[in-house]
């Protein structure tokens, strides 16, 4: 375990989440420039969620006209930087490749897996939880020794950990979550002077988002500004109430980190503007509070508004998380009429990031351009697909199997039935002997004759395509098919992006697999990594872009919004199943194994005093002078949820003028069907300050925008259109029977005329039989 080493400096602490924070930032960062200048500055922010966010912020011109580049990176990006500067022959673990040496290092090992373990094997998501653990195991430096009077389980895994890091070593590999843990022992030691060597760099660091640093990250900004030849300057910047990941696997209030520093106050709302301190702005910050400001410092801190000071939130409630989204997309395309807003402007934020695919193709099927790229789940993914295939046709030589897989994909390909008898293939035949087997004299994609004819068959391009190198066969098929030529046309630039995201990594396993000796270099040995791969992924666990160059809505979990800023920003899912929902730390073990795991990298058994500490909830309490806080009956339960609590505070805290919660109902007992609204809005309904509009976004008369919302717009007609007439009817008003037949001939036109699918044609005309009475379908 790393000593602990006391920092030196100031920390400067936000009472609470402020909409002021990125002006507060651009503040601290412009003293210091000012005295150091901008290139002697070192900003370090705990995580990579909102960095060019705050680098807008902090870049522009000082009044001389110098230009401002902030030294601004995430700490694991800058954490890495300084590892390779001591070595720069280190091969960092990209996440395929760990997933396969974790499970091969269980597979082979010779401690006795605990029966829960091997019983727990056969569900589906057991390989990905034991990685998330790991991971945690590695970022806080457990070791074994430290659990070895654990639970049996806890103690197999962390084995297996130290294990799997002696595989790394011995072949000079690192994994990621190892990188800060490695750094902080070099800079202890200052090995080949690197210590002096990084800290003679800058001479002034300013640590952002300080309320999240863990044990090892205030240990690592304790090695960057140890006293050297030279003083450095450290100035912390730390939210109250604002801590969301830290508290997972630390309990403590913001002040229990200050252990060194001089703790000072800062009033967001008396922070001078960059404007105001001699830069030209660039912040998309409002100075006046928004309409939910209230919302946002009671969620965080349990303190409600004046008397005098009302708070106001929209709100959507729909039928289902499918209309949740459609309902979001038409309110967003009508904010974008109405005020001109950019899409760029907007964020949809979901309780996970496993939420996030499902949110952003509702969106965009509804007309909704979106920014978010990241790595969907692989299995998810059409290009890996087909590569996957590619591999599997190499080691089955199934030439059916092959045409079965690929030639729906690939265009200008024969089936074996329509293509013209062929000789039987040689043995030194591409596929139908092992690939590996023949020389390089094949095509080179760098040939003049880069094509197969269009009469090809899916065999003979395979056969062309062949190498001794697998990874060279998938660059020749990349080629050859014009794998990224037909994703560039068949799909919008975000999808193409994640999927040329996709290939990479395919190739990068091949890679891996070839220079690896843990895998056989061939065809088998890429199929069974592939495999692994595939089932275990999950997905966006890896770098997510949220500004792309076309612009859109950005769709993100909802912690990534902390250091962010939009116009408008909706809430998804604000159900008391994500908020606080039910699972907070694993689905590894069961909530009652957690409790009695105090070695466990999380907090699993806080104490009331811990739980008081943290969150201060009996306080929050009664400044509200409200009985709606927990009990305490389950200070675990009632820890995580203070945790989702906070979360759901700061996603608000994103919205500069309109914020939107959105809800949606769930079966109950029987057919009966209720809203299944997060306790936390039943709180804020409570409050006399705090109130909600109810939003209709499907109600009102606004342009019908995708593909997606115009089909259920045309379904929609002729149910509604009469039940407006029978409602009519049952209250003795008068309804205009002109206007409704020129609706249905217009319909009708289209049905006949248009080019419609038949498929919808007759989904419309049942919709008129439905409304009518005339058919009764039951599931």
């Amino acid at each position: 375990m790393t000593a602990h080493t006391d920092l030196e400096g100031t920390l400067k602490v936000l009472p609470e989440p402020s909409h002021r924070l990125l002006e507060v930032v651009a503040t601290e960062y412009a003293s210091l420039t000012a005295e150091y200048g901008p290139r002697n500055v070192l900003v370090l922010k705990r995580h990579p969620a909102g960095l060019e966010r705050v680098r807008e912020q902090l870049a522009g011109e000082t009044t001389d006209g110098t230009p401002l580049s902030p030294r601004l990176e995430s700490l694991p990006e800058h954490a890495s930087k300084v590892l390779e500067e001591y070595d720069p022959t280190l091969d960092r673990l990209e996440y395929e490749e760990r997933i396969e040496l974790i499970s091969l290092v269980i597979a082979g090992a010779k401690r006795k897996i605990p029966p829960y373990l091997e019983g727990a094997r056969e569900h589906e998501t057991f390989a990905r939880d034991v990685g998330q653990l790991l991971l945690e195991v590695t970022r806080q430096r457990i070791r074994h020794a430290d659990c070895a009077d654990a639970h049996d389980c806890l103690a197999f895994l962390t084995a297996m950990n130290d294990r799997f890091h002696e595989v790394l070593d011995d072949r000079g590999l690192i994994e990621r979550a190892d990188v800060i843990p490695r750094v902080v022992e070099l800079l202890q030691a200052d090995a080949d002077g690197l210590r002096t060597r990084i800290t003679g760099s800058y001479d002034a660091v300013l640590a952002l988002e300080f309320e999240e640093y863990r044990r090892l990250d205030r240990e690592y900004l304790a090695q960057l500004t140890r006293e050297t030849d030279a003083h450095t300057e450290l100035v912390c910047l730390g939210e109250r109430h604002a801590s969301v990941e830290r508290t997972r696997v630390e309990a403590g209030r913001l002040e229990d980190l200050s252990s060194g520093l001089t703790v000072e106050e800062v009033d967001s709302l008396t922070v001078r503007t960059r404007g105001e301190s001699g830069s030209r702005s660039r912040s998309h910050s409002h100075s006046q509070s928004p309409p939910h400001r209230g919302i946002t410092r009671y969620l965080a801190t349990g303190e409600p508004p004046a008397s005098d000071e009302q708070a106001t939130a929209r709100r959507i409630r729909a039928g289902t998380a499918r209309e949740q989204v459609r309902q979001v997309a038409a309110e967003i395309q009508f904010l974008v009429d109405r005020h001109e807003w950019s899409h760029d402007e907007i964020a949809v934020a979901v309780p996970s990031v496993d939420r996030v695919p499902d949110a952003r193709t509702g969106l965009r099927n509804a007309g909704i351009p979106t920014a978010t790229i990241g790595t969907d789940s692989l299995k998810e993914d059409p290009a890996v697909n087909e590569l996957y295939a590619v591999v599997s046709a190499y080691c089955d030589h199934d030439v059916e199997l092959a045409h079965e897989r690929l030639a729906a994909r690939v265009p200008g390909v024969e089936t074996p039935a329509e293509s013209a008898p062929t000789p039987t293939p040689t043995p030194t035949s591409a596929f139908e002997s092992h690939p590996q087997s023949h020389s390089r004299s094949q095509p080179t994609p760098e040939s003049p004759d880069t094509h197969d004819p269009p009469s090809a068959t899916i065999s003979e391009v395979l056969e062309s395509c062949a190498d001794a190198s697998v990874r060279r066969s998938l660059e020749n098929w990349i080629v050859r098919t014009e794998l990224k030529r037909r994703i560039a046309e068949e799909e919008s630039w975000v999808d193409a992006a994640e999927q040329y995201q996709g290939v990479r990594r395919v190739l990068e396993i091949a890679r891996f697999v070839e220079e690896t000796d843990l895998v056989a270099p061939d065809w088998e040995g890429l199929r069974r990594m592939l495999r692994q791969t595939i089932k275990y992924d999950a997905p966006y666990v890896h770098d997510v872009e949220t500004r792309s160059p076309t612009g859109g809505v950005t769709v993100c979990a909802i912690e990534d919004l902390k250091y962010d800023s939009r116009e408008a920003v909706f809430l998804l899912d604000c159900t008391d199943g994500a908020y606080p929902g039910q699972q907070h730390l694993t689905q590894l073990f069961p909530t009652a194994w957690l409790k009695s795991m105090p070695q466990y990298p999380a907090v699993t058994d806080p104490d009331r005093e811990s739980l008081e500490r943290t969150f201060a909830p009996r306080a929050r309490a009664r400044a509200a002078k409200s009985d709606a806080a927990p009990r305490h009956g389950d200070p675990f339960a009632a820890y995580h949820a203070e945790r989702s609590r906070r979360a759901l505070a700061l996603g608000t805290r994103a919205a500069r003028s309109q914020l939107y919660c959105c809800t949606y109902e769930r079966e109950t007992e029987g057919l009966r069907r209720t809203h299944d609204q997060s306790r936390y809005l039943t709180l804020l309904e409570s409050v006399p300050t705090i109130g909600f509009e109810d939003v209709d976004a499907l109600g009102r008369e606004a342009a019908i925008h995708g593909e997606a919302n115009a089909l259920e717009a045309l379904l929609d007609e002729p149910r509604g259109e009469l039940e407006r007439i029978l409602r009519e009817a049952s209250t003795g008003g008068e309804a205009d029977l002109g206007e409704t037949e020129a609706l249905f001939e217009e319909i009708q036109v289209v049905l006949e005329e248009g080019d419609v699918d038949d498929d919808l044609a007759r989904a419309v005309r049942t919709q008129f039989e439905f409304a009518a009475g005339e058919v009764v379908r039951r599931e």
